[in-house]
């Protein structure tokens, strides 16, 4: 006799999409809450709450979340100095070509920070900030990236200027003469490693800097005569950013002995810059002890010194995305939802995510993705499509899962949702008011502050585009 089931389990059934995340991940998270109406919040900022009042497509900025974790990377690194009894000192730098936008330099250069550059217009950049009195004379700035007559003149200014902070990381060998011709007085140059990089590669050396065999050799032979060229820095900087694998540490122990070597030969050498960033979230389960990493980081620098018999360094970060990448959000509507085949459902978002999150294009990038609204929903499995032509405008998964789950479509009832953590590169990589994919345009951004009394307050920073700039720029 077959069994039978009562129609109370199926109303038992957890099926709706509020289950679906509570039952996949620990949820709600330190920025992600459900409230009452079923509508999620970030920071405690109702989203809905947004989009009723500025409409879709969106991109916003959270202003608090880039102090909080410049705050917390400082506590990370001076714990573990103190930890060890290091003798050396933290400093944390900001990487412009995250976001070169001024409402987040301005929040970075709040919690005493220093700037790391790329480029000519960067330079610009810290100079109007300085007319500003927002960047002193005396704070860091390290200059990386391959240096171009423009960028090598900007340097030479700023120094002749008396920006005593201001460091020229040597990319090649040719840099040095080329600044020195520039500069009468004295100024701080470091060297940059060019460290190996992971097996995936395409290429076994990163482009950038100068091979550790080479460095000591080069200092002697081309630095060191230079008297009014004084090297303070080495730059060691991994591609893939700072991981807890065996990749990472044995590529930092190298740079170690190279720093140690180096240290020996040239008394100037202060500073160990250890660019490439701490990673951000990309996943409701995205799991990363930046406590321990850090420890590790310092212990193993404090600890190889020691055997070498070297002063410890003072140590720089190169915070880019960690900076500013968890700030930003981006939020679209379903406008409409295609049946292709037996299997696939297409949502169409009222965008594209080729010009807004090209990352998501270019490099298959994931981002935490969630809907806004109707989490009292059953929940189907979609993909989402973009609004160009291009068979490449789609994102159909997510990190944790081959798949992306929403909220049922439902024609009278109104779907948003939201991809978080897309706060850096995405503007600059897609040209910020400019021409987009089949005449796409960008879409509204505003910023998003508290109050000391925890009040929510917004503004527009730049509206969508409209046709008439976009025809202007095309020349019509």
């Amino acid at each position: 006799m077959p069994a039978i089931i009562s129609s109370n389990l199926f109303s038992q059934m957890k099926n709706k999409y509020l289950d679906l995340v509570e039952q996949t991940f620990v949820f709600p998270q330190e920025e992600f809450e459900v409230d009452e109406n079923f509508e999620l919040s970030f920071h405690d900022v109702n989203l809905m709450d947004l989009v009723k009042q500025y409409g879709t497509p969106l991109k916003f900025t959270y202003l608090p979340r880039i102090s909080e974790n410049i705050r917390r990377a400082k506590t990370w690194f001076n714990v573990a100095m103190a930890k060890v009894d290091y003798q050396g000192e933290y400093n944390y730098c900001y990487c412009t070509k995250s976001s070169h936008f001024k409402f987040v330099i301005e929040e970075a250069l709040k919690n005493d920070i220093h700037i790391e550059t790329s480029s000519a217009f960067d330079l610009e950049l810290v100079s109007s900030l300085h007319e500003e009195g927002l960047i002193s004379k005396n704070q860091f700035l390290i200059c990386n990236g391959y240096k171009t007559e423009a960028y090598l003149d900007r340097i030479s200014q700023l120094v002749s200027k008396g920006f005593a902070g201001c460091h020229s990381i040597l990319d090649n060998v040719e840099e040095l003469d080329q600044l020195a011709d520039r500069i009468e007085g004295e100024f701080n140059v470091g060297i940059r490693i060019a460290s190996e990089e992971e097996p995936k590669f395409a290429f076994y050396t990163s482009r950038l800097g100068i091979g550790y065999k080479d460095i000591v050799p080069f200092y002697l032979d081309r630095v060191k005569p230079v008297q009014k060229a004084k090297l303070t820095m080495l730059h060691f900087f991994i591609n893939t950013g700072i991981k807890d694998n065996a990749y990472y540490w044995n590529e930092l122990h190298k740079c170690l002995r190279v720093y140690c070597a180096l240290k020996r030969e040239c008394p100037e050498l202060t500073s160990l810059n250890i660019g490439g960033g701490f990673p951000i979230k990309r996943s409701l389960s995205f799991d990363y002890d930046y406590e321990y990493v850090a420890e590790e980081i310092v212990s193993q620098i404090k600890q190889v010194c020691t055997e070498e018999g070297v002063p410890e360094p003072d140590i720089f970060t190169e915070f880019g995305s960690f900076t500013v990448g968890e700030s930003g959000g981006t939020i679209y509507s379903i406008v409409n939802q295609k049946q292709q085949n037996d299997r696939e459902r297409w949502n169409m978002i009222d965008s594209s995510f080729m010009t807004t999150l090209p990352d998501a294009w270019a490099i298959n990038q994931r981002f935490v993705m969630l809907p806004l609204n109707r989490w009292d929903s059953n929940y189907e499995r979609v993909l989402l499509g973009g609004l160009t032509c291009d068979s490449d405008d789609y994102y159909n998964s997510e990190q944790h899962v081959n798949a992306i789950y929403l909220p049922e479509f439902q024609k009278d009832e109104p779907l948003y949702v939201g991809f978080f953590n897309t706060g850096a590169y995405q503007e600059s990589l897609s040209g910020f008011g400019g021409i987009q994919h089949c005449l796409i345009p960008s879409p509204k951004h505003i910023v998003i502050d508290k109050t000391g009394e925890g009040e929510v307050s917004t503004r527009i920073f730049s509206k969508e585009q409209s046709h008439k700039s976009m025809l202007k720029i095309l020349g019509y």
